[in-house]
């Protein structure tokens, strides 16, 4: 990571953190074993990619981070919801996240489920906030909203979820299953519409043009991709203490870029799409430098 990627990323993750500390506040009417599972996981030490997303794409339409905190926190909140659910015995049956227990491993499973679902609750309540504070009218607040909801949802990454449910012991599967098609569908939607969204989300809060809107979701695709390749790659070829895990995709059956391509080709196919993302960031010029570090960086982090 770049010294000034890395110092935008400081700078705007402690803004998100405090934020994200006021929302996650202890409520009198609210049971405390919840607030602190849902506060266990929300601090465990994520990249906060997304809210750095959101963020980023306000400013490239001329907002400030300032303008778009609580939709950036309500983006990570919905990502660490995904993990929650993602660790549990039903899904991938991970004891491990961020080199940490996960939340189903301390709190037990019913309620890492609740844990979840407050979080991905709290993400709209937050969301609507912005848009009231934004004085968006109510085509704009229902955009914000329908933005969020579809990257989160099933034509987003609960889709893609499903997919990946669906993709696992793929070898030998009878010749009506097409690997290729259907593991792009996974990432698209599993990992990319969640960035797409959270750029999305930061154009509308900013007041951005359509067009910048398009830019930035097709920027969003690119890298959610991309993203989703290297990780893939990391699984076969990184340090696990590092990436924070003990298991593997090859030990679940999983299908992706690596198993299907191979590492070589993989790489190459990251790549390929970062250099598109870079292309359609284009227009924004120089407000645009964050994404443009965001997008390198994608491909050569090593966890």
């Amino acid at each position: 990571m770049t010294e000034s990627l890395d110092r935008y990323i400081e700078v705007n993750g402690r803004l998100v953190d405090a934020e994200l500390k006021k929302l996650l506040a202890k409520k009198a009417e609210e049971p405390e074993t919840i607030r602190k599972a849902m506060s266990y996981s929300i601090f465990a030490g994520g990249k906060r990619l997304r809210p750095i997303l959101v963020i980023a794409a306000a400013e490239c339409c001329g907002a400030r981070a300032k303008d778009v905190l609580k939709t950036a926190c309500a983006l990570e909140m919905i990502h660490t919801y995904s993990l929650i659910h993602d660790d549990l015995p039903a899904m991938d049956d991970d004891d491990l996240r961020r080199g940490k227990p996960t939340s189903h491993k301390v709190f037990g499973e019913a309620m890492a489920i609740l844990a979840g679902d407050g979080l991905l609750t709290l993400a709209f309540e937050a969301a609507a906030a912005n848009a009231a504070s934004r004085k968006l009218d109510g085509k704009g607040a229902a955009a914000l909203v329908s933005a969020i909801a579809r990257g989160a949802g099933t034509q987003g990454m609960v889709g893609g979820q499903v997919a990946d449910l669906e993709a696992e012991n793929w070898k030998g599967r009878n010749h009506g299953f097409k690997p290729g098609p259907h593991l792009e569908y996974i990432h698209l939607h599993k990992t990319a519409a969640l960035i797409v969204a959270s750029l999305e989300a930061g154009a509308i809060l900013a007041g951005g043009s359509a067009k910048e809107r398009a830019a930035l979701a097709a920027y969003g695709r690119a890298i959610g991709l991309a993203f989703q390749i290297a990780d893939d790659v990391l699984d076969v070829v990184g340090d696990k203490k590092k990436l924070g895990k003990r298991g593997s995709d090859a030990d679940n059956n999983k299908l992706t870029y690596v198993s299907l391509y191979g590492v070589g080709a993989a790489r190459e196919k990251a790549r390929a799409l970062v250099a598109e993302a870079h292309r359609r960031l284009k227009p924004f010029g120089a407000k645009a430098a964050p994404l443009r570090a965001l997008a390198d960086y994608v491909i050569t982090r090593d966890k």
